[in-house]
């Protein structure tokens, strides 16, 4: 069951979308050569704590890693998809993207984004595929309207991203938000007909997540149970709004 959201609901789901979009600000801003992921990890705990916030990816158990995440951030870097876990040995050095991810609950409700970041200067290419991947997120906001399908928001990323000859990863998707950090239904980034296509209704708030492969879309799970990288070695790229639809159409709750 899709969890439709009341006014008053959507408003707190903003104050914890906002949190999120701060924080990500502020590290997109101390992303540089030299720093580690641990040192944007310190910088993110040390915010949801001050707003009097509950980080949401630290101790949440995964039955497929056996585990609690560690961490307030997921950051993965290059080939990385999703799930990197923070760490004083992992140096961002020139030409690297690193995408961070983020989620707190405040006040009862949850907000969740992620963003990726050049590290410097990085190839044309790379670029490329981040202003696709953006864009892919872009389109499918747009598609956040009442009275559309969900199958309209799948399909708006996969047709974008495969006609910009790129691919989507498959393995991981979005997801409806609120009281809980998953909630129903799944948000793939493409059309899986064996899904349900349930009409969009007022109320309604999915956390939309383009991951988006330069090469194949094939991930494996590395040794630590978390990291979730590229099979063949491409680059990554990864983006995450939180959505609401509304009378006056999508209103991106992780965006000022």
């Amino acid at each position: 069951m899709i969890i439709r959201k009341s006014p008053s609901e959507l408003e707190k789901m903003r104050a914890s979308g906002l949190l999120v979009w701060r924080i990500l600000d502020e590290l997109t801003k101390l992303v540089e050569p030299g720093v580690t992921t641990l040192d944007l990890e310190k910088v993110a705990e040390k915010r949801v704590d001050d707003a009097g916030a509950r980080a949401a990816f630290k101790g949440y158990y995964v039955p497929a890693a056996g585990r609690r995440f560690p961490c307030v951030l997921c950051t993965s870097i290059n080939q990385e998809v999703v799930h990197g876990v923070p760490s004083e040995k992992r140096v961002l050095r020139e030409g690297d993207i690193v995408k961070v991810d983020i989620g707190v609950q405040l006040d009862g409700y949850y907000g969740d984004s992620a963003t990726t970041i050049a590290v410097g200067e990085v190839a044309p290419e790379t670029q490329r595929l981040m202003d696709v991947t953006k864009q892919s997120l872009d389109l499918a906001i747009e598609q956040m309207v009442a009275g559309k399908r969900l199958f309209d928001v799948c399909g708006t990323v996969e047709n974008y991203v495969t006609g910009n000859g790129y691919t989507v990863v498959r393995e991981f998707v979005g997801h409806g938000i609120g009281k809980k950090l998953h909630e129903e239904p799944h948000v793939p980034n493409y059309v899986d007909p064996k899904m349900s296509n349930p009409r969009l209704r007022e109320g309604m708030v999915f956390a939309v997540e383009p991951m988006v492969s330069a090469g194949k879309p094939d991930t494996k799970v590395l040794s630590d149970c978390w990291t979730a990288v590229t099979t063949d070695g491409s680059n990554a790229a990864h983006y995450e709004h939180c959505i609401a639809v509304t009378s006056n159409g999508p209103w991106v709750l992780t965006r000022p």
